[in-house]
Formats: structure tokens, C-alpha cells, sequence
């Protein structure tokens, strides 16, 4: 099988299997696991070093943290309407925080600024505060779409003025980086908190980093241990991460290239492609071709998994276990299922 339905589904290379079997372990919820603090530390000094890290076993729990840091039960979080947040958790904002979202639509997932400062309110009797903003990057539902810096600048100097916190929902951000070049550091100065994953594009088997304000470590390791997130010899874990931190950023770039190829044949064959930025496809299935169901499910059949992201819309993703033979070969059996 080509697996193509996310950047999840990579499994560990041999040499970071090997990286997890030595890895240094002690006990995290006492805050004594080396390979833990080791990779919370790295994360951190890589955006900059403003930032504490907290190390989270998923992606969810690391955005759920961040925001909650910043909102409180009843108060407002301003997001896009497809955000991962508000589409893809299963309302844990609402369930776990008892906070309220208000979203726009917007072109790709960008939250445009004037959006943002439409939006904003600061709260009086009879309405609800905003207390924080949160942008994906890339953004999930976009077709991995990235977020330009100035555009950032923009919405955190409307955040600022209002006295707003800034969250950045960073689990793909690695592909940002390395689409366009901007420092991880050039990031890391415009938030408040940011969760970046690393079992996404850089193939760690699970873990995310939150990053927070070192004086609210004490406030957010609580709440991961009212997640269920305190794990213990969680260093096995880590030290996948630091393995993909240190070998699996700059290739990304390949799989930029790979999803180009895929989108371009599509394109080629008179499929609705949305251009990639990165390492997402998203493929519009417009009538009279079969809709985004029966496509998957033919694409499976040639030996392809794609995901069914609409009644009509499917979403190809490139990650380091797919090379160019087998994206080619995934873009001739998705151009046969979609005729």
C-alpha cells in the first residue's frame, strides 16, 4: 500500500528505533527524565528561546493546553472556521475548557487581518471578551497553505493593542519553515504559546511540544496531568523527536517536491487541484466524476490510501515514506478512480 492519507502514518526508521532504545529515562512527572527536558529544551532554543517546553503525547492536548493558558471557561477564542481546533478535536475546547469560539471564513484558513480586528471584542456585560487568537501553520483544511510572516506581524499587532494573547496551532509549522525559509525564530517572537508536532512531517512515532511562558510551567503541567497526559519514562518517546529534529527537517523539502508531482499530474489529467504550498493535496471531485467516497475506495483497491476529506474533496499527504516512484504511482491510480 501507498499511504497518502496523512503525515502520520510513517513509521520509525531503523536508526531512530535505535535513538529510543538508548535513550536516558527517569521519571517525568517528577520532572526527572533527561532525554524529556532535553527535548523540551532544544524545541524551545529552537524558536528563539522565550519560550518554556512542555512535551505532550499528542497534538490535541498541546493545543488544548496552550489555549486554555490564555482563556478562561466562558471566555472568547477567535479562530478561522476550519481550523484544526474547532474542526478536528472533537470540541475539546468546549468540553475540556468551557470556551466559547468565534470563527470567519477565510481564504485557505488565513485568518486575514482585518478579520481579526473585526472580531475582537473586549467583553462587557452582555457580551463575551476575547481573550486569545489562534492561527494554523500550515493550515490542515487550506491544502497545507502558509501563512506569509507579514501577515502574522499584522495580526499580532492587532492582538497586542487589543491586549489579546496570539496561539499558533504550529503542527505542521516545520513545513512553513522550510517552504519559505523564515527562521524558526521569526516565529517564535510573535506568540504567546505555540504546539508543534513532531509525529506529523518529521516522523516521530507520537509527541508535541507546547510552547508557554516559563511562569506558567507549573499552571500547564497541571493541566496535562488533568488530561491524562503526565507520562513517566516518557524519554523513549523524546528521543524520537530529537532523532527527527535532527534529521528529518531539511527533507521536507521532498516532500514538497513529491506532492508538486502528484498535484501536476492530476492537474494534467483535468483533475481540480488545489496547488500545494507544502505537502498537501487537496483534489476537488466535481460531477459527473464519481464523488470523494467511491474514489478513495477505488484508489484502495489499486493499492493507494487517500483520505475523504468532503462529500467531494479528497486529500493526498506526502510525508519521508513516500518517494517520487511512489507518488507518480499514486497520481496514476487517483487520475483512474476519479474518471
Amino acid at each position: 500500500m501507498i499511504d497518502l492519507r496523512s503525515d502520520t502514518v510513517t513509521r520509525p526508521a531503523p536508526a531512530m528505533r535505535a535513538a529510543m532504545a538508548d535513550a536516558e529515562v527517569g521519571d517525568d512527572v517528577y520532572g526527572e527524565d533527561p532525554t524529556v527536558r532535553a527535548l523540551e529544551n532544544r524545541v524551545a532554543a529552537l524558536f528563539g528561546g522565550r519560550h518554556a517546553g512542555l512535551f505532550t503525547p499528542t497534538g490535541v492536548m498541546a493545543n488544548q493546553i496552550a489555549v486554555r493558558l490564555s482563556v478562561a471557561p466562558g471566555e472568547e477564542l477567535v479562530l478561522d472556521a476550519d481550523a484544526h481546533i474547532v474542526a478536528h478535536e472533537d470540541g475539546a475546547a468546549a468540553w475540556h475548557g468551557g470556551i466559547q469560539t468565534r470563527t470567519a471564513l477565510s481564504p485557505r484558513g488565513l485568518l486575514e487581518p482585518a478579520d481579526v480586528g473585526r472580531l475582537l471584542r473586549p467583553g462587557d456585560a452582555h457580551t463575551v471578551g476575547t481573550r486569545a487568537v489562534a492561527v494554523e501553520q500550515t493550515h490542515n483544511r487550506g491544502g497545507g497553505s502558509v501563512y506569509p510572516i507579514e501577515q502574522l506581524r499584522a495580526i499580532r499587532e492587532l492582538t497586542a493593542d487589543a491586549g489579546v494573547a496570539l496561539h499558533c496551532d504550529g503542527a505542521r509549522i516545520w513545513h512553513a519553515h522550510v517552504a519559505t525559509g523564515t527562521p524558526l525564530p521569526a516565529y517564535g517572537e510573535l506568540f504567546d504559546t505555540l504546539a508543534v508536532c513532531l509525529s506529523k512531517g518529521l516522523g516521530a512515532p507520537a509527541g508535541s511540544v507546547v510552547l508557554l511562558p516559563a511562569d506558567r510551567m507549573a499552571e500547564a503541567r497541571r493541566m496535562r496531568h488533568r488530561m491524562g497526559g503526565a507520562m513517566r519514562q516518557a524519554g523513549i518517546l523524546a528521543a524520537g523527536g530529537l532523532y527527527a529534529l535532527d534529521h528529518h527537517i531539511a527533507r521536507l523539502a521532498d516532500d514538497h517536491v513529491h506532492a508538486r508531482l502528484i498535484a501536476d499530474a492530476l492537474g494534467d489529467a483535468g483533475l481540480d487541484v488545489v496547488a500545494p504550498e507544502t505537502n498537501l493535496v487537496l483534489v476537488r471531485l466535481s460531477e459527473p466524476r464519481p464523488d470523494a467516497a467511491t474514489v478513495a475506495e477505488r484508489c484502495r483497491a489499486a493499492g493507494v490510501l487517500v483520505s475523504v476529506f468532503g462529500p467531494r474533496l479528497i486529500r493526498i499527504v506526502t510525508h519521508l515514506d513516500v518517494d517520487a516512484s511512489a507518488a507518480a504511482k499514486a497520481a496514476e491510480a487517483v487520475v483512474e478512480a476519479a474518471a
